[in-house]
């Protein structure tokens, strides 16, 4: 007797045993199913641009919104215009002395949307040309920030003259740079076309006049 009930003991304990271990392999499997199932569903991220195998990757427009293509497109464009033209070849680099200095003023947005962090990457752009063309030197952003909160606009939306010719002259200026960004939206049926165009212009500080101007365009469209 007591032989038997120590071998429905050691039976019990067995049971027990596989029953732990049963319910061990299936939290393992559990765990290993639902780390899978969260790796399956993590977003996959791309590399791209010069030097990946994604070469193309900022190629694609996502959608009808200025992306850094656009931008740099739209200043290329303007910049191109002023570097060929009549004003920049027989003033700008027939000066003596030292290359005039000239200081970018803000670029109004007239369009409909928020486009903060762009229109800092527009401004970026004009003065990374402008710096690296070596013909002209340009006043630090950073440096102007105080004052351009005295510029203010008129109600045609152009900058107040007198308050640009004065802050010109204070950071030591012979020209400024200024100009608007605006944008056309079309839809029809599915389709929605952006028409965006970036206005620049070059205005002597000490009498306002407009020395250069020029307009640039590009279109998006996306098919809903």
């Amino acid at each position: 007797m007591v032989r038997n009930s120590q071998g429905d003991a050691e039976g019990s304990l067995f049971a027990l045993s596989s029953v732990k271990s049963s319910w061990i392999a299936i939290g393992f499997v559990s765990i290993l199913l639902l780390s899978l199932n969260v790796l399956g569903c993590a977003p996959k991220v791309s590399r791209g641009g010069h030097g990946t195998a994604n070469t193309r990757l900022d190629d694609a427009a996502l959608s009808t919104g200025l992306d850094k293509a656009d931008l740099d497109y739209l200043v290329d464009q303007n910049l191109k215009a002023l570097y060929d033209s009549r004003f920049w070849n027989t003033t700008i680099l027939d000066e003596r002395g030292d290359p005039p200095l000239v200081t970018i003023f803000p670029i109004r947005n007239d369009t409909s949307e928020h486009l903060g962090d762009q229109m800092k990457t527009l401004l970026s752009g004009i003065e990374t040309s402008l710096v690296n063309s070596g013909a002209v030197g340009v006043v630090s952003r950073e440096r102007q920030a105080e004052m351009m909160r005295e510029v203010v606009y008129q109600q045609s939306g152009d900058i107040d003259p007198a308050s640009a010719a004065r802050i010109g002259r204070q950071l030591g200026a012979k020209y400024y740079v200024t100009g608007k960004l605006g944008a056309v939206d079309e839809r029809l049926k599915k389709v929605r076309r952006v028409q965006y165009s970036l206005f620049i212009q070059v205005i002597e500080v000490e009498n306002s006049l407009i020395r250069f101007q020029n307009e640039s365009a590009r279109s998006k469209a996306i098919k809903k």
